[in-house]
């Protein structure tokens, strides 16, 4: 039947996901966007954990915290300015750790289309 078929290719792409994973690796890019205040991140390890952590975004005080997943490293690039790499070898976990991210710099009770200052996905890809 109908749900079988789609199963079954769902499992497969799971499966072919997990061998590019262990093969190649999974890396996304993220950019930072901004108006006037400059958004500043950094990573912190808190008990064995990687933490995010993000300031000034809007000029508000307040520090977003996101810890990331496990297996998950976090990156800071040296080359290009405002963007850091989150990498891993799980897809899930990679892509996970990227929206709570961006989610962490939704602009509330504001016109979206004005603001359109935070945290974005520019470029996926595989490590290798």
């Amino acid at each position: 039947t109908r749900y079988w078929r789609v199963w079954s290719s769902d499992v497969c792409s799971h499966i072919e996901n997990m061998i590019t994973g262990v093969t190649k690796g999974f890396k996304y890019k993220m950019r930072f966007c901004y108006a006037h205040f400059p958004i500043n991140v950094t990573s912190v390890k808190e008990g064995g954990k990687d933490i995010v952590e993000i300031r000034n975004f809007l000029g508000e005080k307040k520090v977003r915290r996101v810890p990331l997943l496990d297996g998950v490293n976090y990156l800071r690039t040296a080359d290009v300015k405002d963007q850091i790499e989150i990498s891993g070898i799980d897809i899930t976990k990679v892509s996970l750790s990227c929206a709570q991210i961006s989610q962490s710099t939704a602009v509330k009770n504001k016109d979206i289309r004005k603001f359109l200052d935070g945290i974005y996905v520019s470029e996926k890809g595989n490590l290798a």
